[in-house]
């Protein structure tokens, strides 16, 4: 896995042309994100969420365990949740994906992996290594956080050919058929900025904008998915899709963001979620807490 520094250097230095595409200017980017954003509905579409008591349901949801403190006996008991249930995945944090790894093998449940978490104010280079560290061990989603302070409002005027470098490095790092989901911590940004890293992580080949780490003010609104949902469309069509996290711990709240347009849920309580969505009883909890 090491690299030397002229070699590591290449790889993670956010520059020039992308596979994405030539590398832009501020204002090309600038006309690019105001043409997409002036022409947004002002009424978003609502979607069918699935049957609560379905497999089609229980593959919306991304069963998560992100405590720091989260000891071997919880992950053992997330990945026997997630068996249970059939989620689509498990996400944890990096030291935890290869006992994951080694509790699922033989399923089809994938094993997601937070990157740069919770802050995302990691560099370039710091995120690309712990991507391939955890790729290695056997992750085949990553959910890597935004460096939301580059934008607004904590940064009036942002540059976007520099978040755009740093998306695009990453996707090339990470090639398909690895899913990205680009975590926006969107509790923390303006509607014009959550837009604006909505048009980027599309034009970078996101597979998935995410709505919160879920450590970080209140999480998920259906507000903001379909805000999100309508941006990436505008972009991509149906090809990048949104997955809504932070908060997430009813059914009510779970099938609001499906109507809203997400296609993946992240929560601790999906346990608790799906038995309430087969007349259960309520409030019962998995393994984890506080998503």
């Amino acid at each position: 896995m090491a690299m030397n520094s002229q070699a590591h250097n290449e790889a993670t230095e956010p520059s020039g042309d992308s596979p994405q595409g030539p590398a832009r200017t501020q204002e090309e980017w600038i006309k690019i994100i105001n043409d997409i954003t002036r022409n947004l509905p002002d009424t978003y579409k609502t979607y069918q969420a699935p049957k609560a008591d379905t497999v089609e349901f229980a593959k919306y949801i991304d069963h998560t365990l992100l405590k720091l403190d989260a000891t071997e006996d919880q992950i053992d008991q997330l990945c026997e949740e997630a068996k249970e249930y059939n989620f689509k995945s498990v996400c944890v944090r990096a030291l935890h994906v290869p006992h994951c790894i080694k509790n699922l093998l033989d399923t089809s449940i994938l094993v997601a992996c937070v990157v740069g978490f919770h802050e995302g104010t990691h560099s370039t280079g710091e995120k690309i290594d712990e991507a391939l560290l955890v790729l290695h061990h056997g992750a085949t989603e990553l959910d890597i956080v935004l460096n939301h302070a580059l934008l607004p409002p904590h940064n009036p005027a942002p540059h976007y050919p520099t978040i755009f470098a740093e998306l695009a490095t990453l996707r090339s790092s990470c090639p398909p058929p690895t899913t990205l989901k680009l975590i926006l911590e969107t509790s923390q940004l303006s509607p014009a900025a959550i837009q604006a890293a909505c048009v980027l992580a599309a034009h970078a080949g996101f597979d998935f904008v995410k709505t919160s780490t879920g450590f970080n003010g209140p999480g998920a609104t259906a507000q903001d998915v379909r805000m999100m949902k309508a941006a990436v469309g505008a972009v991509s069509g149906e090809r990048v899709q949104v997955k809504a996290s932070g908060g997430v711990r009813t059914l009510e709240a779970c099938v609001r963001m499906m109507e809203a347009g997400a296609t993946r849920i992240g929560t601790s309580s999906g346990v608790g979620i799906m038995k309430e969505g087969r007349g259960a009883e309520m409030g019962v909890e998995g393994a984890a807490g506080g998503y």
